[in-house]
């Protein structure tokens, strides 16, 4: 039987990345593969053509030279802990694991600067500063795993982006390599740099615009009192008017976290965290700074929380209580991951205000399609993520649980909301991207690429649709009585 096509480029392709890295850095067998096939989001999977793990940038350098000049796609990955497929392989591709770039270069206290490489894990930033009386503020709860690097491809958050930003407020510059292998240096270690910014478009790019190589991140002094309340509600409604209450107030707490009965119910369960599992929702309030002004501001807070309608409010009475507090917030996800064999975890940003109208929507799809939500929420900056339980291994299921999903995202536009808030988009938002923006702004967008990566070879098929597939997408899709983007000729 003949060798096919798409063995005879893997045996030639890995032969010449062999004279690049070591024989055990390029994997071409299906076993070898199968760890990069998808990402957190699981439901799409793709094995690469070859998959590369390099260690130094000289090696990425030629790696992208090599697939540059042979027309071959790229797609980066750190972690692999992505929520929106955007790590998904491309079968014609090589996948290029950055997993060995994982050291700490410098921590620089009088700057207050960590200059590391992007496989380093986020928790592991704060640890090595933590001596120095500093941390890392975005902490996605991933934080224990995910990578630097894919934090900045994603423009990660966390419980904490609320008073201290998402990634692009606390990244002060990145070494980055184009798809030809010219190395490009953004930002430093001032908090501004003459000409574009750059190093702000790197935020979010999700590997369509070049490969990461070394980040410099802005460490902030620990605050000196920390003190975390729990408030129980009835309704998820009043927690919700609880929310902009205390915002209204001129309260700007480091942490706003809101969970629904099943999610509270399931982090319970998994943690023991000490909720009361018969709320309708929880917040989680986090305020930091100095002791006096904690004190008063947690009695304030406590206040304007039973004026709300809280039916309990707890003020944590330790380090350990803290610590339980969050625990149950952290472990969220895996928690609601027991409650069936599969979920689909969206991420939508809406204006406050909208919350309650929009959670009795999400309500109605539920049972529309027939299908459970869990809902946790960075309750502070309306960031949603109702996480919707289905069965894979049931015929039909994971198609309604994408639908009801999309269903979710374009209800986020609508009440003037955005797609993502952290998760990005990837391969499993696309579509809603036609929703999001109109023909002209995705020229755009398809512009800037170009001025990066003429060839499109880097994560191709990934966070920017094309025009035509809007115009697929419009055709089969009418939302507010009208096609999106209905001047674009259908295919």
């Amino acid at each position: 039987m003949s060798e096919s096509l798409h063995e005879r480029n893997r045996r030639a392709l890995a032969r010449a990345l062999r004279r690049i890295l070591p024989e055990d850095a390029v994997l071409t067998e299906k076993e070898d593969l199968r760890p990069f096939e998808c990402d957190g989001l699981s439901a799409y999977r793709a094995l690469p053509l070859i998959a590369v793990l390099p260690e130094t940038v000289e090696q990425v350098q030629a790696i992208l030279e090599l697939c540059h000049v042979n027309e071959v796609p790229v797609v980066a990955r750190g972690a692999g802990t992505g929520l929106s497929g955007g790590a998904l392989p491309h079968r014609e591709g090589v996948l290029l694991s950055m997993a060995r770039f994982n050291r700490i270069l410098e921590i620089d206290p009088a700057n207050r600067t960590a200059t590391v490489q992007p496989g380093v894990t986020n928790l592991a930033v704060s640890e090595a500063a933590a001596p120095h009386g500093l941390f890392y503020a975005p902490d996605p709860s991933s934080q224990i795993a995910c990578t630097i690097g894919g934090n900045v491809a994603e423009n990660s958050g966390g419980v904490h982006c609320l008073k201290y930003g998402l990634t692009v407020h606390n990244v002060l510059g990145i070494e980055m390599l184009t798809m030809e292998g010219q190395r490009l240096r953004l930002g430093g270690k001032t908090l501004d740099a003459p000409g574009f910014d750059l190093l702000a478009a790197m935020h979010g790019s999700e590997g369509l615009l070049g490969i990461i190589t070394e980040v410099t991140l802005r460490l902030l002094p620990k605050p000196p009192a920390v003190q975390v309340l729990l408030a129980a509600f009835d309704s998820v409604a009043t927690a919700g008017d609880a929310v902009g209450r205390i915002l209204g107030a001129g309260i700007v707490p480091a942490g706003l976290e809101m969970m629904d009965n099943p999610s509270l119910r399931a982090a319970e369960d998994f943690v023991h965290a000490g909720y009361p599992v018969d709320a309708a929702a929880i917040l989680l309030c986090e305020l930091d700074g100095c002791e006096a002004e904690i004190a008063e501001l947690t009695e304030q807070v406590s206040g304007i929380l039973a004026e709300a309608g809280a039916t309990e409010v707890r003020v944590a009475r330790n380090e350990a209580e803290k610590a339980r507090f969050w625990a149950g917030r952290k472990a969220a996800f895996p928690a609601v991951g027991r409650l069936a064999p599969d979920y689909y975890c969206m991420d939508g940003t809406i204006p406050r205000k909208r919350l309650a109208e929009v959670l009795e929507r999400i309500a109605e799809l539920s049972e529309k399609y027939g299908l459970p939500v869990a809902n946790v929420f960075h309750a502070g900056d309306g960031n949603l993520h109702p996480l919707i339980l289905y069965d894979a291994n049931q015929p039909g299921e994971l198609k309604k649980a994408e639908e009801f999903g999309g269903e979710i995202l374009e209800l986020c536009v609508a009440v003037g909301g955005t797609i993502t808030g952290e998760h990005g988009v990837g391969r499993e938002k696309i579509d809603q991207m036609c929703v999001q923006f109109d023909s002209d702004e995705l020229r755009y967008f398809h512009a800037l690429k170009q001025a990066f990566d003429p060839a499109g070879l880097l994560n191709p098929g990934k966070a920017i649709p094309t025009l035509h597939r809007c115009a697929e997408f419009g055709a089969m899709h009418v939302h507010h009585g009208q096609l999106p983007h209905p001047e674009l000729e259908r295919f």
